[in-house]
């Protein structure tokens, strides 16, 4: 019988989902954040699956699991794992696509349409009785305008860059895209990543982390950007060079900032980014309904199927 074990396995399921068909694949055994790798090695010296989300699975871990044979990503992005190390040692790493597309195009426009219409804001005012104590029977106190025409820039136009379009694409904006390998969408026009921070009204951010996309919204790209632009971020935190995004906020260069990611999660009490006015911060929880942690699971568990019956799917290199 394999042994599989979960080894952060709180964010996908704190409680609210089932483990039955993971626990029909064999000796099964879920950790809510098991990081130290002494204590990895000592529980399970004999594992045949890993499950890690952002739990770095690199040569130290490797080397003390010599029957491991593979590696699942609770995540599409797999920054955490050295899949070069588990190609040394023949164990396959998998990972799930597109399980938080819907989730994540959904908390983008949350963002734009609350920064846009200040729901919570006009709701407090209506309880001190501004709407109340004025002469007119409609009560804004700042202009605004409609998004269709607006211009929005997707960086990574995977499965979410591609929700995200479709969503905008129905508000009547203008979207472009920067994708290295285009592929048929109506509705977008490819560009490059210059124009998009020349001419987008919103930049939203999709792309992986690598060693070319780390800080691509840097000093440089961020001088690019209209002084009305607002940069959205639900893809890694190290996209951003986070001391020229905080200059740039506070000179008012660009508008404001949505962050759902940051460089290092949880992170720091004393964030250089807490506290400014226009930068808007959520907690890496852009991708957690009910329904996406669901797809999640179940892409695991059908990698797991699959590499079991000699077909890995998903495989990452």
């Amino acid at each position: 019988m394999q042994t599989i074990v979960f080894l952060d396995s709180y964010t996908s399921n704190p409680g609210d989902l089932s483990w039955k068909d993971f626990e029909s694949l064999g000796d099964f055994h879920q950790h809510e954040n098991l990081h130290d790798i002494e204590r990895i090695s000592l529980l399970y010296p004999d594992v045949d699956v890993l499950i890690s989300n952002k739990v770095y699975v690199g040569n130290e871990l490797l080397e003390r699991l010599p029957n491991l044979k593979l590696v699942c990503v609770a995540a599409t992005g797999y920054n955490s794992i050295d899949v070069q190390a588990c190609q040394k040692r023949n164990i396959t790493v998998c990972n799930v696509v597109g399980y938080s597309a819907p989730s994540v195009a959904q908390h983008v426009f949350s963002n734009i349409l609350g920064y846009i219409h200040h729901p919570l804001t006009y709701n407090k005012e209506v309880a001190e009785g501004k709407w109340s104590n004025q002469a007119h029977f409609s009560y804004f106190n700042q202009s605004w305008n409609e998004l269709s025409g607006q211009a929005l820039g997707i960086i990574g136009f995977g499965k979410i860059g591609q929700a995200v379009a479709s969503v905008a694409i129905g508000f009547g904006m203008k979207v472009f895209a920067n994708k290295r390998n285009p592929i048929p969408f109506n509705g977008v026009e490819y560009v490059s990543k210059e124009q998009i921070f020349r001419e987008s009204d919103f930049i939203s951010l999709h792309t992986p982390l690598t060693t070319e996309t780390e800080k691509m919204v840097n000093a440089k790209t961020l001088a690019m950007m209209k002084k009305s632009a607002v940069l959205i971020n639900t893809g890694r935190g190290p996209l951003i060079d986070e001391m020229a995004l905080k200059n740039a906020l506070e000179s008012k260069q660009i508008k404001a900032a949505f962050l759902d990611v940051l460089s290092v999660e949880p992170p720091p009490q004393d964030h250089l980014l807490f506290g400014l006015e226009n930068c808007y911060i959520t907690p890496h929880n852009a991708w957690t309904s009910v329904e996406s942690r669901s797809r999640l699971l179940k892409g695991i568990y059908d990698n797991i199927l699959a590499f079991n019956a000699g077909s890995p799917q998903n495989v990452v290199s």
